[in-house]
Protein backbone atom coordinates (compact mmCIF):
# COMPACT_ATOMS: atom_id res chain seq x y z
CA UNK A 1 0.00 0.00 0.00
CA UNK A 2 1.13 3.58 -0.54
CA UNK A 3 1.48 5.79 2.20
CA UNK A 4 -1.73 7.41 1.83
CA UNK A 5 -3.27 4.57 1.90
CA UNK A 6 -1.50 3.06 4.88
CA UNK A 7 -1.99 6.03 7.32
CA UNK A 8 -5.82 4.46 7.04
CA UNK A 9 -5.32 0.44 6.59
CA UNK A 10 -2.14 -0.20 8.22
CA UNK A 11 -3.26 -2.39 10.43
CA UNK A 12 -7.38 -3.35 9.66
CA UNK A 13 -7.31 -6.10 12.52
CA UNK A 14 -10.19 -4.41 14.08
CA UNK A 15 -12.49 -7.43 15.31
CA UNK A 16 -15.42 -6.23 16.96
CA UNK A 17 -19.26 -8.03 17.28
CA UNK A 18 -20.34 -4.53 15.78
CA UNK A 19 -18.29 -4.17 12.79
CA UNK A 20 -16.65 -0.93 13.69
CA UNK A 21 -15.16 1.25 11.18
CA UNK A 22 -12.69 3.33 14.02
CA UNK A 23 -10.54 1.54 16.69
CA UNK A 24 -12.84 1.59 20.08
CA UNK A 25 -11.30 3.12 22.78
CA UNK A 26 -10.71 0.04 25.01
CA UNK A 27 -10.54 1.98 28.16
CA UNK A 28 -9.90 -1.31 30.50
CA UNK A 29 -7.39 -1.22 32.97
CA UNK A 30 -7.27 -5.52 33.29
CA UNK A 31 -8.55 -8.18 31.43
CA UNK A 32 -9.75 -11.38 31.97
CA UNK A 33 -7.90 -14.50 31.41
CA UNK A 34 -9.28 -17.33 29.56
CA UNK A 35 -7.40 -20.27 31.75
CA UNK A 36 -5.14 -20.84 33.83
CA UNK A 37 -2.56 -22.00 31.80
CA UNK A 38 -4.23 -19.47 28.74
CA UNK A 39 -3.93 -15.38 29.67
CA UNK A 40 -5.25 -14.62 26.21
CA UNK A 41 -3.51 -11.62 23.66
CA UNK A 42 -3.80 -9.19 26.46
CA UNK A 43 -4.11 -9.24 30.69
CA UNK A 44 -3.25 -5.99 31.59
CA UNK A 45 -2.91 -2.40 30.23
CA UNK A 46 0.60 -1.25 31.09
CA UNK A 47 1.61 -4.18 28.97
CA UNK A 48 -0.26 -4.03 25.86
CA UNK A 49 -4.04 -2.46 24.86
CA UNK A 50 -5.92 -3.26 21.84
CA UNK A 51 -6.28 0.82 21.17
CA UNK A 52 -2.87 1.08 21.76
CA UNK A 53 -1.52 -1.83 19.73
CA UNK A 54 -3.57 -0.72 16.75
CA UNK A 55 -1.90 2.88 16.85
CA UNK A 56 1.86 0.64 17.32
CA UNK A 57 1.00 -1.30 14.17
CA UNK A 58 -0.15 1.88 11.75
CA UNK A 59 3.05 3.80 13.26
CA UNK A 60 5.37 0.38 12.80
CA UNK A 61 4.53 0.48 9.40
CA UNK A 62 4.71 4.26 8.59
CA UNK A 63 8.86 3.87 9.38
CA UNK A 64 8.71 0.38 7.86
CA UNK A 65 9.87 -1.13 11.38
CA UNK A 66 9.60 -4.69 13.20
CA UNK A 67 8.52 -3.36 16.40
CA UNK A 68 6.70 -0.32 17.81
CA UNK A 69 6.22 1.12 21.35
CA UNK A 70 3.74 3.75 21.95
CA UNK A 71 4.77 6.06 25.28
CA UNK A 72 2.97 8.97 27.35
CA UNK A 73 5.19 11.31 25.84
CA UNK A 74 8.06 12.19 23.53
CA UNK A 75 10.29 12.11 26.75
CA UNK A 76 8.86 9.28 27.95
CA UNK A 77 10.03 7.56 24.43
CA UNK A 78 13.14 9.47 24.82
CA UNK A 79 13.97 8.19 28.01
CA UNK A 80 13.18 4.32 27.42
CA UNK A 81 16.07 4.79 24.69
CA UNK A 82 18.38 6.18 27.48
CA UNK A 83 17.46 2.82 29.63
CA UNK A 84 19.66 1.09 26.46
CA UNK A 85 22.89 2.69 27.78
CA UNK A 86 25.04 2.05 31.12
CA UNK A 87 27.72 2.98 33.42
CA UNK A 88 30.85 4.15 30.94
CA UNK A 89 28.70 3.51 27.40
CA UNK A 90 29.70 6.57 25.22
CA UNK A 91 27.18 8.27 22.69
CA UNK A 92 27.83 10.69 20.26
CA UNK A 93 24.71 13.45 20.30
CA UNK A 94 24.00 16.49 17.81
CA UNK A 95 25.13 19.82 19.80
CA UNK A 96 21.53 20.99 18.79
CA UNK A 97 18.61 18.56 19.99
CA UNK A 98 15.34 19.73 22.08
CA UNK A 99 16.44 21.26 25.13
CA UNK A 100 14.17 18.35 26.75
CA UNK A 101 16.35 15.69 25.60
CA UNK A 102 19.76 18.07 26.99
CA UNK A 103 18.29 18.05 30.38
CA UNK A 104 17.46 14.05 30.39
CA UNK A 105 20.94 13.79 29.61
CA UNK A 106 22.60 16.02 31.40
CA UNK A 107 21.00 15.33 34.47
CA UNK A 108 19.98 11.67 34.62
CA UNK A 109 21.91 9.48 31.66
CA UNK A 110 25.27 11.45 32.56
CA UNK A 111 24.78 11.25 36.63
CA UNK A 112 24.41 6.91 35.81
CA UNK A 113 27.88 7.36 34.31
CA UNK A 114 26.89 7.45 30.67
CA UNK A 115 29.07 9.90 28.83
CA UNK A 116 28.23 12.06 26.05
CA UNK A 117 29.92 14.48 23.40
CA UNK A 118 27.50 16.70 21.80
CA UNK A 119 29.12 17.33 18.11
CA UNK A 120 28.07 18.90 15.10
CA UNK A 121 26.50 15.71 13.59
CA UNK A 122 26.24 17.76 10.49
CA UNK A 123 30.01 17.40 10.42
CA UNK A 124 31.26 13.35 9.29
CA UNK A 125 34.55 14.05 10.38
CA UNK A 126 33.75 15.70 13.28
CA UNK A 127 31.37 12.10 13.89
CA UNK A 128 34.61 10.24 12.88
CA UNK A 129 36.85 12.05 15.50
CA UNK A 130 34.81 11.17 18.76
CA UNK A 131 34.58 7.35 18.44
CA UNK A 132 36.10 5.85 21.33
CA UNK A 133 36.09 2.37 22.20
CA UNK A 134 33.26 2.66 24.47
CA UNK A 135 30.82 4.50 22.13
CA UNK A 136 27.49 2.70 22.09
CA UNK A 137 25.00 5.07 19.52
CA UNK A 138 25.00 8.13 17.83
CA UNK A 139 22.04 10.13 18.59
CA UNK A 140 20.84 12.55 15.89
CA UNK A 141 18.08 15.16 15.19
CA UNK A 142 17.59 15.73 11.30
CA UNK A 143 16.39 18.50 11.07
CA UNK A 144 17.46 19.52 14.31
CA UNK A 145 15.33 21.66 17.18
CA UNK A 146 15.90 24.94 16.63
CA UNK A 147 18.76 25.58 14.54
CA UNK A 148 17.46 23.04 11.69
CA UNK A 149 20.79 21.41 11.19
CA UNK A 150 20.51 18.58 8.54
CA UNK A 151 22.84 15.00 9.48
CA UNK A 152 23.40 13.14 6.51
CA UNK A 153 21.95 9.63 7.86
CA UNK A 154 23.23 7.35 5.16
CA UNK A 155 26.52 8.53 6.35
CA UNK A 156 26.11 8.18 9.92
CA UNK A 157 24.31 4.86 9.20
CA UNK A 158 27.51 3.57 7.39
CA UNK A 159 29.75 5.05 10.40
CA UNK A 160 27.42 3.09 12.86
CA UNK A 161 27.50 -0.44 10.92
CA UNK A 162 31.22 -0.11 10.54
CA UNK A 163 31.70 0.71 14.25
CA UNK A 164 28.83 -1.17 15.78
CA UNK A 165 27.00 1.53 16.87
CA UNK A 166 23.26 2.26 16.92
CA UNK A 167 22.09 4.58 14.83
CA UNK A 168 19.19 6.50 16.64
CA UNK A 169 17.16 9.40 14.49
CA UNK A 170 14.47 11.73 16.37
CA UNK A 171 11.97 12.26 13.25
CA UNK A 172 9.35 14.50 14.82
CA UNK A 173 9.99 17.29 12.78
CA UNK A 174 9.55 15.23 9.02
CA UNK A 175 7.65 12.61 10.39
CA UNK A 176 7.36 9.36 7.97
CA UNK A 177 5.74 10.87 5.32
CA UNK A 178 8.79 12.98 4.27
CA UNK A 179 11.91 10.78 5.89
CA UNK A 180 12.01 7.23 6.68
CA UNK A 181 15.19 6.93 8.90
CA UNK A 182 14.94 3.11 9.21
CA UNK A 183 15.29 2.68 5.57
CA UNK A 184 18.29 4.94 5.05
CA UNK A 185 20.57 2.83 7.90
CA UNK A 186 18.94 3.83 11.34
CA UNK A 187 18.40 1.31 14.09
CA UNK A 188 15.59 3.43 16.18
CA UNK A 189 13.58 6.48 15.43
CA UNK A 190 11.72 8.32 17.46
CA UNK A 191 8.58 10.61 17.94
CA UNK A 192 7.18 13.05 19.69
CA UNK A 193 3.70 11.58 18.76
CA UNK A 194 2.27 15.20 20.34
CA UNK A 195 3.37 16.84 17.39
CA UNK A 196 2.44 16.28 13.70
CA UNK A 197 1.55 13.00 13.89
CA UNK A 198 -1.34 13.72 16.36
CA UNK A 199 -1.40 16.92 14.49
CA UNK A 200 -4.13 18.85 16.65
CA UNK A 201 -2.50 19.74 19.66
CA UNK A 202 -5.17 17.43 22.22
CA UNK A 203 -3.01 15.14 23.24
CA UNK A 204 0.82 14.10 24.33
CA UNK A 205 2.30 11.20 22.64
CA UNK A 206 5.90 9.45 22.02
CA UNK A 207 6.87 6.18 20.05
CA UNK A 208 10.10 4.11 19.15
CA UNK A 209 10.87 2.15 16.22
CA UNK A 210 13.26 -0.28 15.90
CA UNK A 211 14.72 -2.26 12.89
CA UNK A 212 15.13 -5.62 13.79
CA UNK A 213 12.72 -7.18 16.63
CA UNK A 214 15.98 -8.01 19.36
CA UNK A 215 16.46 -4.46 19.68
CA UNK A 216 12.21 -3.46 19.91
CA UNK A 217 12.14 -6.75 22.69
CA UNK A 218 15.09 -4.43 24.78
CA UNK A 219 12.20 -1.41 24.48
CA UNK A 220 9.08 -4.07 25.10
CA UNK A 221 10.87 -4.80 28.37
CA UNK A 222 11.75 -1.24 29.23
CA UNK A 223 8.16 0.18 28.85
CA UNK A 224 6.63 -2.46 30.88
CA UNK A 225 8.67 -2.18 33.60
CA UNK A 226 8.85 1.82 33.93
CA UNK A 227 5.34 1.83 32.71
CA UNK A 228 5.03 5.20 30.75
CA UNK A 229 2.92 3.75 27.82
CA UNK A 230 0.00 5.89 25.84
CA UNK A 231 -3.48 5.53 27.34
CA UNK A 232 -6.38 4.17 25.38
CA UNK A 233 -8.20 7.60 24.62
CA UNK A 234 -4.80 9.22 23.60
CA UNK A 235 -4.09 6.47 21.19
CA UNK A 236 -7.29 6.78 19.87
CA UNK A 237 -6.56 10.48 19.07
CA UNK A 238 -3.74 10.04 17.88
CA UNK A 239 -4.64 7.47 15.39
CA UNK A 240 -7.30 9.74 14.37
CA UNK A 241 -4.80 12.55 13.37
CA UNK A 242 -2.40 9.87 11.70
CA UNK A 243 -5.55 9.70 9.43
CA UNK A 244 -5.10 13.34 7.80
CA UNK A 245 -0.97 13.16 7.92
CA UNK A 246 -0.22 13.42 4.23
CA UNK A 247 -2.90 16.26 3.82
CA UNK A 248 -1.60 18.32 6.82
CA UNK A 249 2.38 18.05 6.09
CA UNK A 250 1.52 18.61 2.35
CA UNK A 251 -0.88 22.07 3.43
CA UNK A 252 2.12 22.65 6.04
CA UNK A 253 5.14 22.08 3.71
CA UNK A 254 3.37 24.13 0.99
CA UNK A 255 2.78 27.45 3.53
CA UNK A 256 6.13 27.04 5.17
CA UNK A 257 8.00 27.62 2.34
CA UNK A 258 5.82 30.63 1.07
CA UNK A 259 6.68 32.29 4.39
CA UNK A 260 10.66 30.96 4.40
CA UNK A 261 10.67 32.80 1.20
CA UNK A 262 9.08 36.27 2.61
CA UNK A 263 11.02 36.14 5.54
CA UNK A 264 14.09 36.11 3.78
CA UNK A 265 13.57 39.28 2.20
CA UNK A 266 12.58 41.04 5.06
CA UNK A 267 14.97 43.35 6.50
CA UNK A 268 14.26 43.24 10.24
CA UNK A 269 15.34 39.42 9.78
CA UNK A 270 19.33 38.96 10.32
CA UNK A 271 18.61 35.18 9.28
CA UNK A 272 16.17 32.59 8.32
CA UNK A 273 16.26 29.21 9.49
CA UNK A 274 14.47 27.00 6.95
CA UNK A 275 15.65 23.62 5.00
CA UNK A 276 13.63 24.51 2.16
CA UNK A 277 15.37 27.57 1.07
CA UNK A 278 17.74 26.36 -1.60
CA UNK A 279 20.41 28.90 0.18
CA UNK A 280 19.84 26.52 3.34
CA UNK A 281 23.52 24.68 3.56
CA UNK A 282 21.43 21.51 4.40
CA UNK A 283 18.76 21.65 1.68
CA UNK A 284 20.65 19.19 -0.89
CA UNK A 285 21.15 16.72 2.04
CA UNK A 286 17.55 17.14 3.13
CA UNK A 287 16.33 16.80 -0.51
CA UNK A 288 18.31 13.75 -1.05
CA UNK A 289 17.23 11.94 1.89
CA UNK A 290 13.42 13.07 2.06
CA UNK A 291 10.69 14.34 0.09
CA UNK A 292 10.14 17.40 2.00
CA UNK A 293 11.03 19.89 4.18
CA UNK A 294 8.46 20.24 7.18
CA UNK A 295 6.87 23.34 8.62
CA UNK A 296 9.83 24.59 11.11
CA UNK A 297 11.07 27.87 10.70
CA UNK A 298 13.39 29.49 13.10
CA UNK A 299 14.45 33.14 12.79
CA UNK A 300 16.94 36.19 13.97
CA UNK A 301 15.28 39.08 14.33
CA UNK A 302 17.44 42.94 14.41
CA UNK A 303 16.65 43.02 17.91
CA UNK A 304 15.62 41.91 21.53
CA UNK A 305 12.74 44.34 21.56
CA UNK A 306 11.32 43.38 17.87
CA UNK A 307 11.40 40.00 18.56
CA UNK A 308 9.66 40.89 22.09
CA UNK A 309 7.09 43.26 19.81
CA UNK A 310 6.37 39.93 17.11
CA UNK A 311 5.60 37.72 20.42
CA UNK A 312 3.34 40.58 21.79
CA UNK A 313 1.49 41.50 18.41
CA UNK A 314 0.79 38.21 16.27
CA UNK A 315 -3.25 37.71 16.09
CA UNK A 316 -3.01 34.45 13.93
CA UNK A 317 -0.09 32.62 14.92
CA UNK A 318 0.00 31.73 19.05
CA UNK A 319 2.60 32.58 21.13
CA UNK A 320 2.79 28.48 22.88
CA UNK A 321 5.07 25.72 23.17
CA UNK A 322 5.22 22.66 21.27
CA UNK A 323 4.92 22.54 17.22
CA UNK A 324 3.10 20.17 14.69
CA UNK A 325 -0.42 20.85 15.24
CA UNK A 326 -2.98 22.59 12.07
CA UNK A 327 -2.71 26.01 14.12
CA UNK A 328 0.56 27.87 13.97
CA UNK A 329 2.60 28.82 17.07
CA UNK A 330 5.82 30.82 17.58
CA UNK A 331 7.91 29.92 20.77
CA UNK A 332 10.74 32.10 22.32
CA UNK A 333 12.96 28.99 22.89
CA UNK A 334 15.50 31.02 25.29
CA UNK A 335 12.66 31.40 27.44
CA UNK A 336 10.60 27.92 26.57
CA UNK A 337 12.33 24.55 25.03
CA UNK A 338 16.06 25.55 26.08
CA UNK A 339 15.51 27.61 28.83
CA UNK A 340 17.67 25.27 30.90
CA UNK A 341 20.31 25.23 28.70
CA UNK A 342 23.32 27.65 30.06
CA UNK A 343 22.99 31.18 28.59
CA UNK A 344 26.81 30.79 27.41
CA UNK A 345 25.82 27.97 25.22
CA UNK A 346 22.25 29.49 24.14
CA UNK A 347 24.48 32.54 22.89
CA UNK A 348 27.02 30.23 21.39
CA UNK A 349 24.63 28.38 19.30
CA UNK A 350 22.65 31.41 18.41
CA UNK A 351 19.81 30.78 20.37
CA UNK A 352 19.37 34.45 22.04
CA UNK A 353 17.31 37.09 22.52
CA UNK A 354 16.57 37.83 19.08
CA UNK A 355 15.91 34.20 18.15
CA UNK A 356 12.04 32.85 17.55
CA UNK A 357 10.89 29.58 16.38
CA UNK A 358 7.93 29.01 14.29
CA UNK A 359 5.75 26.07 13.42
CA UNK A 360 3.35 26.90 10.84
CA UNK A 361 -0.41 25.74 10.18
CA UNK A 362 -2.65 24.83 7.74
CA UNK A 363 -4.18 28.17 7.74
CA UNK A 364 -4.43 30.73 4.81
CA UNK A 365 -0.48 31.29 4.03
CA UNK A 366 -1.65 35.26 3.09
CA UNK A 367 -3.36 35.88 6.38
CA UNK A 368 -0.12 34.21 7.82
CA UNK A 369 2.35 36.57 5.87
CA UNK A 370 -0.15 39.14 6.67
CA UNK A 371 -0.33 38.94 10.59
CA UNK A 372 3.99 38.31 10.63
CA UNK A 373 4.08 41.81 8.55
CA UNK A 374 1.97 43.72 10.99
CA UNK A 375 3.93 41.97 14.00
CA UNK A 376 7.03 43.57 12.37
CA UNK A 377 5.61 46.68 12.14
CA UNK A 378 7.20 49.08 15.09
Amino acid sequence: MEFETLCLHADNNIKDEWGTLSMPICQSATFVHKSVDDNGEYSYSRLSNPTRSHLENTVKALENGSVCVAFSSGMAAITAVSKLFKNNDHIIASDDLYGGALRLFRNFSEIEGVEFDYIDTSNIDLVLGKIKKNTKAIYIETPSNPLMQVTDIRKVARIARENNLLLIVDNTFLTPYYQRPLELGADIVIHSGTKYLGGHNDSLAGFVVTKEKELGDRIIYISKTIGANLSPFDSFLIERGIKTLPIRMDRINDNAIKIAQFLSKEKKIKKVYYVGLESDKGYEINKSQSSGFGGMISIELESEELAKHVLGSVKIFQYAESLGGVDSLITYPMKQTHADLPKEERDKRGINERFLRLSIGIENVNDLIDDLKQALEV
